[in-house]
């Protein structure tokens, strides 16, 4: 199984910060659960500018309907499809089935993801990693 990384205390958000769930946490410690965060993976740095999805979600973004851009009006989309697909690459170079993903996340988004205004506002929709896991059969978890 996989755990998004901010879950599993590590210091990876936007924000530089966790988001420590004791579940995660507790199956990385007893080595059930790897914790990898598609952003770090991608190459951004902790903290970095917080990031929304305009024109959609995730899967608008893997169609090419949608971008993800920085709080400060950059195209960033690249990077979250190249962290996606590193993601993606391990799950399927390890046969792994599972993963749980922290919500409302641009990346990692299940049900919820910002509406790309950065006014705080919430909408229905998943983020890119999550929905390149999701239509590559990988069973994804939300983890609020």
């Amino acid at each position: 199984m996989v755990v998004s990384a901010c879950l599993a205390d590590i210091a990876c958000r936007y924000d530089g910060q966790p988001k420590t769930n004791a579940e995660a946490l507790r199956l990385v410690r007893e080595k059930k659960a790897i914790a990898l965060c598609p952003e770090l993976m991608a190459g951004f740095p902790a903290p970095r500018p917080p990031a929304e999805i305009r024109g959609g979600d995730g899967f608008d973004v893997l169609d090419g309907g949608a971008k993800v851009y920085n709080k400060n009006g950059e195209d960033i989309t690249d990077g979250f499809l190249r962290g996606a697909q590193k993601l993606l690459n391990f799950i399927l170079e390890n046969g792994i089935t599972e993963v749980w993903l922290k919500d409302k996340s641009p990346s990692c988004g299940v049900t919820e993801i910002y509406d790309g205004s950065f006014a705080g506002n919430v909408v229905c929709g998943c983020g890119v990693t999550c929905a390149l896991l999701k239509r590559n059969g990988i069973k994804v978890v939300e983890i609020p």
